[in-house]
């Protein structure tokens, strides 16, 4: 059974909307091995349809001598989440649609799926997946930088999410990568 790590680049005050601020910090060895870490066990992607369409473009044409990541985003298989996509608009090596949200559809991919499952971005699903109970690690790379609006992972509305800090680290960069679990997953 997997366990799903989400990984989200967001600013001090929680905007993850289209980081294109992450630009103006320099992306370092140290946050790439921090990124590494805990990729490493992951053998399958789950994304949402509107990164999958971002990262799609952006990922396929890039070797391991662009990036050292590349490999990992485009031989993994990738499933991706989506109500309007079709398995033939997922023409991305390794893809296929899982069809809409569906906590359950998540929780029997999770049980039959070996490795770990890595979500990047994907902000409307991610936040399906903490309501539902769903994201086992959160991985957030904290910016420090405020923009005062923009989408948010835990917008005005969402109900008490209860987590506990597993790790921390200050990236050499300014950018902080803070772990959380689950409250109650830390309890047990």
């Amino acid at each position: 059974m997997g366990i799903i790590k989400v990984h989200e680049f967001t600013t001090v005050d929680g905007v993850i909307d289209a980081p294109m601020w992450t630009l103006d910090y320099e992306f370092t060895d140290q946050m790439g091995a921090a990124i590494g870490g805990f990729m490493g066990s992951c053998t399958t992607i789950l994304l949402g349809r509107t990164t999958y369409q971002e990262f799609a473009p952006a990922w396929s044409t890039r070797t391991a001598e662009d990036d050292p990541g590349a490999p990992f985003f485009n031989e993994t298989p990738k499933y991706v989440v989506s109500s309007t996509l079709k398995d033939e608009d997922a023409d991305w090596n390794n893809s296929t649609v899982l069809g809409a949200y569906d906590a359950d559809t998540i929780r029997r991919f999770k049980a039959e799926t070996e490795g770990d499952i890595y979500i990047s971005g994907s902000g409307t699903l991610v936040r399906a997946l903490i309501a539902d109970g769903l994201v086992d690690e959160l991985h957030l790379f904290v910016y420090p930088v405020a923009l005062g609006g923009g989408a948010r992972l835990f917008p005005e509305g969402t109900a008490k999410t209860a987590l506990k800090l597993v790790g921390n680290e200050a990236i050499d960069n300014g950018v902080l990568h803070v772990t959380y679990v689950p409250a109650e997953a830390a309890q047990a």
